[in-house]
């Protein structure tokens, strides 16, 4: 899947440990979900998921990884990718945008883009194998990229990776139904009847439509007007979300969490965001017993690398490599909410034990070796 930053890919097991753990949790909704890594987690054990986005990219995503059954479109989807494969680079928006005009990609890697990305629209694809080839596609150019694993710029210098060809591979779709919803939290919220609700919205300032600016060009093939270094499509000017506004935020969540039709919830929330701990508990004890747990967390390689002006010059001092994700259940009864809670702590310790004991077993080698 693609570089992602508040990807959950790491967190994943204690999120399905956690679902695993409420009484009932057969049907489970996705509210922001992203890459659909989580969605896509929920959906390998069986569940019937539906995952909601808001930004087409994600959508798209969720197509392919949550909708799209296996059974029925895996043979379809290796032929078309088959035949995608084949077909002569021919530079056109992509590349002008994002290659020649800004740095995302090598020109030869965006001349495929673009000649895929117009055979793909010129197909008029049923909706899941469309989805199927937009994400092999997104995929394939994410393993090329020159960025940090957010677009709002681009690495001074070349990526080694950015050299490599682009390549189409086949998703690793899943067997069985889901569904994919393209809608506002609150609309999505208001529809969708579920046992439980994942939630894991924005928390800061960055909008996730304009860190995936090219992702979301590509998917909509709109071929917009773009503005700054960055060529962001021009309609990250307009774009307002009230996740991503400290002033905004309480409001937006409440009117989700008020408008969702579930028995319990799963919040996922960084200690970096604009609503802390005690607040998130204010807000959300309104649907009943809350508990928390909070997990360890590694940031994004971004914050890891520093910052950085226009010319490349680093710029400041990274205060801190790591953040908490805190986790929240919610439910009607405390006892639900006290096991739910235990999973997740149980869960969290097995993963820390495994990792000492990989630590270790390496450390090991590493002395055999030297003795040898």
């Amino acid at each position: 899947m693609i570089k992602y930053i508040g990807s959950k890919r790491v967190l994943v097991p204690h999120i399905v440990r956690a679902v695993s753990a409420f009484p009932a949790s057969g049907r489970v909704l996705d509210l922001f979900s992203g890459t659909s890594r989580v969605a896509r987690g929920l959906k390998e054990t069986g569940r019937y998921v539906i995952a909601n986005d808001h930004l087409a990219y994600a959508a798209t995503l969720a197509r392919c990884y949550v909708q799209a059954d296996a059974n029925r479109w895996v043979d379809e989807a290796r032929g078309l990718i088959e035949d995608l494969s084949r077909i002569a680079p021919k530079p056109g928006y992509f590349t002008k945008a994002f290659c020649d005009d800004a740095r995302y990609l090598k020109p030869k890697n965006g001349a495929r883009v673009d000649a895929i990305r117009e055979e793909i629209a010129r197909r008029n694809l049923p909706t899941e194998l469309e989805a199927i080839a937009l994400v092999s596609l997104m995929e394939a150019a994410d393993r090329v990229d020159s960025t940090t694993g957010v677009q709002m710029a681009y690495l001074k210098k070349w990526a080694a990776r950015a050299s490599n060809d682009l390549a189409l591979r086949l998703p690793a779709i899943l067997p069985g139904a889901g569904e994919a919803l393209h809608l506002d939290a609150v609309d999505a919220a208001s529809r969708v009847d579920a046992d439980i609700a994942y939630i894991d919205p924005p928390y800061n300032q960055h909008s996730y439509m304009g860190n995936y600016h090219v992702w979301e060009s590509l998917v909509r093939w709109d071929k917009p007007e773009t503005y700054g270094i960055a060529n962001k499509r021009v309609q990250c000017k307009e774009y307002k979300s009230d996740f991503n506004s400290k002033r905004r935020i309480h409001q937006g969540l409440r009117e989700v969490f008020e408008a969702l039709r579930c028995k319990h919830l799963l919040v996922s929330f960084n200690n970096e965001g604009h609503v802390d701990r005690d607040e998130m508990i204010d807000l959300l004890s309104e649907r009943g017993h809350v508990g928390v747990v909070a997990v360890d967390f590694k940031r994004y390689v971004g914050a890891q690398i520093g910052i950085h002006n226009p010319s490349g010059k680093k710029v400041g001092r990274v205060s801190h490599l790591r953040n908490k994700e805190y986790f929240f259940v919610v439910s009607d009864r405390r006892d639900t909410v006290d096991s739910v809670v235990a999973a997740i702590e149980s869960s969290i310790e097995s993963t820390a034990l495994a990792s000492s004991r990989s630590k270790r077993k390496r450390k090991g080698h590493e002395s055999e070796r030297r003795v040898e």
